[in-house]
């Protein structure tokens, strides 16, 4: 069994560092901290990525460092950040100061990036995308060598996350280095049956790579619209269900949340 995968289904909510301000985000995490979720997640982008590309938006470590602080139960994390975005050993240091603010509550999600306009804008390559995993699979493979060399450590076990559904590079590189792995279908016509062929490519890339499958937790993103879907994705296999929520932060649907995961727990 791997330590980081819960032994019941575990929920939680991303809030979308746009087109709000600091207040209102800061008390979001606060009052779902309270609810009881069990994880709290944040994006890293530099850029708004729907509505106007000009509106807020505020840059994902340094809320994490707040949320760190400001919450007392939950773990925190970024779903999902981009590894091109930062040299990858200063992330691994940056990761493991806000895990020790957290108390090790942190999960270190990490993704290869596709938003070309905010890297454009802010100066960044973006390659094609057979590079931006050869560079990714790198940056993953460096953020855990320096995590091992850091003085002080991390203060939790800080899980290494995956994101992403590429049936060859992505589930293989999640297959031999990640201890979690997060996906989302808000555009598959059947969300729950690709989870579970996905998670299965998953089983055998694990397999190919010497890994139990079970060493993997499995873990998906939903948006408000797909909480009927939860059951179903705890029974593919889902041991984290995340509801991606945007501004005005209403939190009602993580309580509607909660109440799926106790129904399932009972």
């Amino acid at each position: 069994m791997n330590p980081h995968q819960p032994a019941a289904l575990r929920v939680g909510v991303q809030l979308h560092p746009q087109h709000t301000d600091i207040g209102p985000l800061r008390a979001a995490w606060r009052e779902a901290d309270a609810l009881g979720v069990d994880s709290i997640w944040t994006w890293d982008h530099f850029l708004p990525h729907t509505g106007d590309p000009a509106g807020r938006h505020f840059e994902c470590w340094s809320l994490l460092s707040a949320m760190a602080v400001e919450t007392r139960q939950a773990a925190i994390g970024s779903l999902v950040s981009c590894t091109a975005f930062r040299n990858p050993q200063v992330l691994a240091d940056m990761a493991r100061t806000v895990d020790q603010l957290s108390g090790g509550r942190l999960v270190l999600g990490l993704g290869a990036g596709w938003f070309e306009q905010e890297h454009l804008e802010y100066g960044l390559p973006f390659p094609g995308p057979a590079a931006r995993m050869d560079a990714f699979a790198t940056a993953v493979r460096d953020i855990k060598e320096r995590l091992g060399k850091l003085n002080p450590g991390p203060a939790g076990e800080l899980p290494v996350l995956i994101g992403g559904g590429g049936r060859r590079r992505t589930l293989e590189l999640v297959a031999r280095e990640a201890d979690w792995w997060n996906w989302y279908g808000w555009a598959s016509e059947d969300p729950v049956a690709e989870f579970r062929e996905l998670s299965g490519v998953l089983d055998e890339w694990c397999g190919r790579v010497g890994r139990e499958p079970g060493e993997v937790a499995r873990t998906v993103m939903i948006n408000p619209d797909q909480l009927p879907l939860v059951p179903g994705f705890a029974e593919a296999g889902a041991v984290h269900v995340v509801v991606s929520l945007p501004a005005p932060y209403d939190l009602r649907v993580v309580e509607e949340l909660l109440k799926v995961r106790d129904t399932l727990r009972a």
